[in-house]
């Protein structure tokens, strides 16, 4: 079966969008608009350590996201990796087309478009490319572009600084549970934590009002680190309304996932969000998914469960099976 690629569609002067990607009235954002005059947490990393842990603790439990600057990655990397991706997007359609993931049949590696499982579903208006960054037994670098050359060296460049940069928030998220500051990184796998990088492109759409890229989800990774392009449209749902994320030049964005709400037995939030389109200009993001292997068991932590005072809000599963459940829409 050939697939509609969004970019395709998009390129093709359409004036009107086609109905498959036309939302629900109550999820179309002409009828969903974001309140005004909220901001989100943004958090500086080179401030005092205990000013810092505190800061963290509550954006996470009171939003579930922030944004983070002075985190040491260097904005030239960030450019790179944005140029680098572009060039895959601008190749030839036969060109990326030889990356074509399937997931239908599991292969959920490669150059994809969202698919639907029934006929009321509606489509997102996003292409995207997805592909394993971590660890090394997990890698197939078959799947990664060849084209632009440079892909892979800039990607195992930015595989460090996401690394290095998970550490360092998964140190402090421990330490504002009051745990020793390995205690979520040991639970979510150690060195076999996997990262999973999603380039997310939206190409201009001719009736944004009625679209959406990515519709209403939490991310069940434990972490997501995301930078944007300069075209907005990331909000994040708060206290019954949803907020517009600023763009900030070389902030990147923190999303508190499924995996730390379980481990934290709710204390943390696992944010709710969305991606809007734009008329004019193509929006791109890049996702990577900081998420425990797939035999890891997670569940509340037994040093935050209290029988009595606080009882075990989550059952305890391997991360493949609440994968499992959550992509086939089951009960968790």
């Amino acid at each position: 079966m050939e697939i509609e690629r969004v970019q395709i569609l998009s390129h093709g002067g359409l004036e009107e969008l086609p109905p498959q990607f036309v939302r629900p009235a109550h999820e179309q954002p002409q009828n969903t608009k974001a309140i005004e005059g909220v901001t989100v947490p943004v958090i500086s990393l080179s401030q005092p350590h205990d000013a810092l842990v505190d800061e963290v603790f509550r954006a996470s439990t009171e939003w579930g996201f922030f944004l983070i600057t002075d985190h040491g990655m260097p904005s030239s990397l960030i450019q790179r990796l944005q140029e680098v991706s572009q060039e895959f997007f601008a190749l030839p359609q036969k060109d990326k087309e030889a990356y074509a993931n399937d997931p239908a049949n599991g292969k959920f590696e490669g150059y994809g478009t969202k698919m639907t499982k029934s006929h009321d579903e509606k489509l997102e208006w996003i292409d995207y490319f997805f592909h394993v960054m971590s660890p090394p037994s997990r890698v197939n670098y078959e799947i990664w572009p060849r084209n632009p050359p440079s892909y892979r060296e800039v990607c195992e460049k930015y595989k460090e600084e996401i690394l290095r940069l998970t550490d360092e928030l998964l140190k402090l998220l421990s330490e504002g549970l009051g745990l020793e500051e390995k205690v979520l990184k040991s639970h979510l796998g150690s060195e076999e934590i996997e990262l999973e990088m999603k380039i997310n492109m939206y190409p201009p759409c001719p009736q944004p009002q009625l679209a959406l890229g990515v519709e209403p989800h939490t991310d069940m990774s434990a972490l997501t680190i995301l930078v944007p392009n300069d075209v907005p449209g990331l909000e994040v749902w708060k206290n019954g309304n949803w907020v517009s994320v600023q763009y900030l030049p070389d902030a990147l964005f923190v999303h508190l996932g499924d995996q730390l709400q379980v481990l934290s037995n709710g204390k943390y939030e696992s944010v709710l969000h969305r991606s809007l389109v734009n008329k004019e200009r193509m929006r791109m993001s890049w996702a990577v998914f900081i998420a425990p292997p797939h035999q890891a068991l997670i569940g509340p932590l037994p040093e935050l469960v209290d029988d009595e005072k606080n009882p075990a809000k989550f059952s305890t599963k391997t991360f493949a099976e609440y994968r499992y459940r959550k992509f086939n829409k089951l009960p968790q």
